[in-house]
């Protein structure tokens, strides 16, 4: 039985006809957090954005696996159905669509069946609440007037309420104050807590959300591809020393 949930192999991925990721490989077993750092440019938010099929990121080479199936192109919907979830770095504003019509469905697709609105709402309450949110957000336009922090809070609420296998935080921590960051993450947590199979992938600048989370593996990404792993002591080196000893050799 293959236990890797996530398979990346070379994958080589262009932007705008620019290579960004040339060669990079990463595997995911079920329950684990991975996350990986590195620079500006180093093809973070490429890796979350072609592995959820972003039509702006061609991959040119390489294989996705998920599950054990070979999904390298399938399309964004079939990804999400079959229980993957990015939160976006920066997410989109949707006027006219309210968060609890967004997520039923959302929730209706991911599970193939007509979920209740009364079921939706059920769920968003007690999401809403974990997450320090307003429960009147429920009926605002999906992003539209939320502050930084509340677009990513929403982030993590349509995780808890989608229920993927995979999840894929492309900088959820980034703009969040210190209130924020910690709401954010024990978010991530009780979800963890509630789905022990999920695996997630975290993508950052900063080792402080991973004073909440304790990754599996830690990654460094540089030049577009993962040139070291190690454990949490690794965010922590690079939060002293940086990124120079991958960038000169």
């Amino acid at each position: 039985m293959n236990n890797t949930l996530l398979e990346v192999t070379d994958l080589h991925v262009e932007a705008e006809g620019k290579e960004i990721l040339k060669g990079l490989n990463l595997e995911i077993a079920p329950g684990e957090l991975h996350v990986i750092m590195g620079p500006n440019g180093a093809g973070k938010s490429t890796l979350a954005n072609a592995l959820m099929s972003n039509p702006s990121y061609v991959i040119s080479n390489g294989t996705v696996r998920f599950k054990g199936e070979d999904i390298t192109f399938w399309t964004p919907d079939a990804k999400a159905k079959a229980g993957m979830f990015l939160a976006f770095q920066y997410p989109e504003e949707i006027s006219g669509v309210s968060v609890v019509q967004f997520l039923r469905q959302a929730m209706s697709a991911r599970k193939g069946i007509d979920v209740s609105a009364l079921e939706v709402r059920f769920a968003l309450l007690e999401w809403m609440e974990r997450l320090g949110m307003d429960p009147s957000f429920a009926e605002r336009h999906l992003n539209a007037g939320f502050s930084g922090g509340e677009k990513k809070r929403n982030e993590i609420l349509q995780m808890a309420l989608l229920e993927p296998d995979l999840a894929l935080l492309d900088e959820t921590d980034s703009g969040l104050d210190i209130d924020a960051l910690k709401i954010v993450a024990n978010g991530v947590s009780e979800i963890r807590k509630e789905r022990p199979e999920m695996g997630t992938l975290m993508i950052t600048h900063y080792q402080r959300i991973l004073g909440y989370l304790e990754p599996d593996v830690v990654h460094v990404a540089v030049d577009g591809k993962i040139v070291e792993s190690g454990d949490a002591e690794l965010a922590l080196s690079l939060e002293r020393s940086g990124y120079e000893k991958w960038r000169t050799n």
